[in-house]
């Protein structure tokens, strides 16, 4: 019943995609911070290389370079884990993508693009990580796989993103669907749907003053998300007090899903 024993997360192993900004980087600081070793991977190695330098300041951290979805890319990712670590406790698929235009005019490689980085990809690093995470799995504390989903894969969003909150809504089901399939292995899959954090995928509503304002008008909490707001749920559902939870998605969003 300590603080430590439920929410500990020392000496874990952990790969967060898509870890070198946004959502992601907050993420991997957190988990850092609190004595995990964390391989964060994305697609522009500067990125990633100098996002893994920055945070080592607090801890372990590694860069590993991927494109998640190229098959070759992703398996060589994996083989680089699996070469250095026997286990892994940890996995957060964050990497996301999105898309917006106008209803009549969306473009099938808007939803292709999409779709590949937010549902396929996620479902296929799993898999492919299967085997490590069985070698962390304990009945008492099962491995952990944390999808990041949205808010607006529960709600209806305001604006012309169509694949992107089909893939979020997607990427909630397979995860519900995973986690039955996963729990006799003692793996947990649940989800995290954020609300408006800053990264660059809400760059376009959030560098403008005057939208931004709206974001924050439109969210019951009255503020953007901050880091310790998506930190202390990753570390929940990384932690034996999260234990006896899989197939469930948490909105981490102010409240904004309350809306309907």
């Amino acid at each position: 019943m300590q603080i430590s024993e439920l929410f500990g997360v020392e000496g874990k192993v952990a790969v967060v995609t898509g870890g070198s900004r946004g959502i992601g980087y907050m993420i991997t600081e957190g988990l850092v911070r609190n004595g995990v070793r964390v391989y964060i991977t994305a697609r522009k190695a500067d990125a990633c290389n100098d996002a893994a330098a920055e945070l080592s300041r607090y801890g372990e951290c590694v860069s590993v370079p991927a494109d998640l979805t190229d098959e070759a890319s992703l398996m060589a990712f994996v083989q680089h884990i699996e070469e250095r670590e026997s286990r892994l406790d940890i996995l957060v698929n964050n990497a996301g993508a999105a898309w917006g235009a106008p209803l009549g005019s969306f473009p099938s490689s808007g939803f292709d693009k999409v779709f590949d980085v937010n549902v396929k990809a996620p479902f296929m690093l799993t898999q492919a990580f299967l085997e490590l995470l069985k070698s962390s799995a304990k009945p008492e504390d099962p491995a952990r796989v944390i999808m990041i989903g949205s808010a607006d894969g529960i709600r209806v969003p305001f604006g012309d993103n169509y694949s992107y909150s089909a893939s979020k809504s997607g990427i909630h089901m397979l995860s519900r669907h995973l986690a039955h399939h996963l729990v006799r292995d003692h793996i947990n899959v649940n989800v995290i749907a954020p609300g408006p954090f800053e990264s660059k995928m809400m760059s376009y509503m959030l560098d403008d003053p005057g939208r931004r304002a709206g974001v924050v008008a439109s969210t019951p909490r009255g503020r953007i998300g901050e880091p310790e707001d998506i930190v202390g749920a990753t570390i929940f559902l990384a932690s034996r007090a999260s234990s006896w939870l899989t197939g469930v998605t948490i909105p981490v969003d102010g409240g904004i899903t309350t809306h309907g």
